[in-house]
């Protein structure tokens, strides 16, 4: 069964992004993201009691746990979810993100002592050449300059949480790694809505709860364990090299359930970035 969790952990983050859109027209991304992994946590801990797994953990390993669950489901998705709330495709936010392979391999060697070799040079090169053209030409113009800038937020938090949780590698079982990390972003996320976001707001309908359901059942809890599975299992590099699958995927299904337009220069520049993100990140 494992050897299907790239595939469907690529299907599950892309889709991601495509429910998001329906959550922050009936929310902000703030109260949004307070209520999915409030919701995530409980679930986790039921879990955990279910199993009789140990809940009670070492000081370092809390501060390990909630120290990736800030930046990957703190500054991550909150700069995703507020991207999009603001007006950025859902695609462009994939894209931008999805540059993680790239920094992972340049943060990989002084932190997890990968070499880097030429081709993942190139590779580079050629994503962040492709990202140019899908956004470079646009940013002031038909795309919001806070969206944009909440994207490399999400880009830099995603990257940094990876070499993270590579490095430390916590010895708890992954629900409780996982819970703590969920109650970690409902700090994050809780503290932001009391002192940063003045117009907090939260609409509790059919469209909501559906989006918040995949995304907390099928993504939080499907995907997210996927990925905390592979980075323990493999190397980052290895594990982050699937994302370069995931802007081609998120651009179909964001053409296909929200009617969004990619000219032909978009998709030289999908196709570009995808290639570079490949190249840099196979053997």
């Amino acid at each position: 069964m494992s050897k299907f969790f790239p595939l469907i952990f690529v299907i599950l983050w892309s889709s991601a992004f495509i429910t998001t859109l329906p959550i922050v027209l009936n929310s902000d991304p703030f109260s949004a993201l307070t209520f999915r992994f409030f919701i995530v946590a409980i679930c986790f801990f039921i879990y955990c009691v279910f199993k009789k797994l140990k809940i009670l953990i070492s000081t370092k390993n809390l501060f390990n746990s909630f120290s990736t669950g800030v930046l990957f489901h703190g500054f991550y998705l909150g700069g995703v979810f507020y991207s999009i709330f603001v007006g950025l495709p859902a695609g462009i936010v994939a894209l931008i993100v999805t540059l993680q392979p790239i920094l992972t391999n340049i943060l990989a060697g002084p932190f997890l002592k990968e070499k880097i070799l030429f081709n993942q040079w190139i590779g580079i090169s050629l994503g962040f050449i492709g990202s140019v053209m899908v956004i470079g030409f646009d940013v002031g113009k038909s795309l919001p300059i806070d969206g944009v800038v909440s994207a490399i937020i999400a880009l830099l938090a995603i990257t940094s949480s990876t070499i993270w949780q590579k490095k430390v590698s916590n010895n708890i079982p992954l629900a409780v790694n996982n819970m703590y990390q969920a109650i970690g972003a409902v700090i994050f996320h809780f503290f932001i809505l009391l002192f940063i976001f003045d117009k907090p707001f939260l609409n509790i309908n059919l469209q909501f709860l559906l989006a918040m359901s995949h995304q907390i059942f099928l993504v939080s809890l499907g995907a997210f364990s996927i990925l905390m599975y592979l980075i323990k299992k493999n190397s980052a590099s290895k594990t982050v090299s699937l994302f370069f699958l995931i802007p081609i995927v998120t651009a179909s299904m964001a053409w296909l359930f929200l009617n969004e337009n990619l000219t032909t220069f978009d998709l030289i520049g999908f196709i570009i970035a995808s290639s570079g993100v490949f190249i840099a990140t196979r053997k």
